[in-house]
């Protein structure tokens, strides 16, 4: 540091800010500390500054699975969230999602040195009880109902649903069936519950439940289930790629969409509008959910304290074509 502060002719301290990428360095004096940089062959020793500071600017994420489009998603938003902020991510998936897999996970996050965790799984994974935080680590949890312990961000799952059953009501569809998400997801509870209640709250009968388990196939297999209804003329899947094989499912079964049957989904995935009829959905906002899940990890670890509560992210629906008034009703017209 004091060669690249004597060939640029500046002092070690602003080298040092230079390289820590600290404000209020002139930017004429910014350009000769970065080329005495590359002349000499220097490199910021992150281990040495560490040591130093107590930051590594890194932030650990652990999530249970990659192959869902929602944990793909907020994962991309944490990691450009992050590097706003000149922070990097460490990711630890979580193969199996048992209470010893998450153990070793945190286990393994202490090893490699983070500032903060990001979790992005279910609450019964994270019993304080079991398992071991990273000392001093504050810890944000996505999609979670563990508020009282720990700072959670979450999608307002219960209110996207409300809309998407409201929608269809208001189109005149007496009831609303629901093809909901694994009977142990968190968000799927959400939005089941969101659609119940929206159900009983205007005197309508409440269908029987669908899971499927996130995938276009068992949307498919439920939507076999539901094209055997026929008194059904519309349906709330809990998910896009779920709905994406719920709309096969009555195609082949002779049931057009929305002719005979209407649905919502829930996410609001990039080819939802390539969909055939294009898909009315909810519209969940990613890039807020990894905005706040950093911001959070940041404020902890910049105060030294521990957040707790529930931050909601909106959400709205977004109407296209697979959704209108049931055939029977006169608003359809012939």
């Amino acid at each position: 540091m004091a060669d690249v502060a004597r060939v640029a002719g500046v002092s070690p301290q602003t080298v040092s800010r230079v390289s820590n990428g600290y404000p209020g360095v002139v930017e004429s004096t910014r350009d000769r500390v970065l080329t005495a940089m590359r002349e000499l062959g220097y490199r910021p020793n992150s281990a040495a500054r560490a040591l130093k500071s107590g930051r590594f600017r890194m932030i650990g994420v652990i999530l249970f699975t990659l192959s869902t489009t929602g944990n793909m998603r907020t994962l991309d938003a944490i990691a450009t969230s992050a590097a706003r902020e000149g922070y990097a991510i460490t990711l630890i998936p979580v193969a199996v999602p048992t209470q010893d897999s998450v153990r070793g996970a945190f286990t393994r996050l202490g090893e490699l040195a983070v500032d903060a965790v990001v979790a992005i799984m279910e609450v019964h994974l994270l019993d304080a009880a079991t398992v071991s935080l990273p000392p001093g680590a504050p810890v944000v949890v996505v999609d979670s109902k563990a508020g009282d312990r720990y700072s959670v961000v979450d999608t307002d799952q219960a209110e996207g649903a409300r809309q998407a059953v409201q929608h269809l009501l208001d189109l005149g569809h007496r009831t609303v069936w629901h093809v909901a998400g694994p009977e142990d997801s968190f968000a799927a509870q959400g939005r089941a519950d969101g659609w119940r209640t929206t159900l009983k709250g205007s005197g309508r009968e409440v269908p029987p439940v669908l899971h499927g388990d996130w995938s276009a196939e068992s949307g498919y297999e439920m939507g076999l289930r539901v094209a055997a209804e026929r008194d059904c003329t519309a349906v709330f899947v809990a998910n896009d790629q779920m709905a994406l094989g719920v709309q096969r499912a009555l195609h082949e079964q002779g049931r057009a969409v929305p002719r005979d049957v209407s649905i919502v989904g829930f996410d609001d995935i990039p080819e939802a509008g390539s969909y055939m009829p294009p898909l009315t959905t909810v519209h969940q906002d990613f890039d807020e959910v990894g905005r706040r899940c950093v911001a959070s990890a940041l404020r902890q670890v910049q105060t030294d304290s521990h957040e707790r509560g529930t931050t909601l992210v909106p959400t709205w629906l977004v109407v296209r074509n697979s959704t209108a008034p049931p055939s029977d009703d006169p608003l359809r017209g012939s």
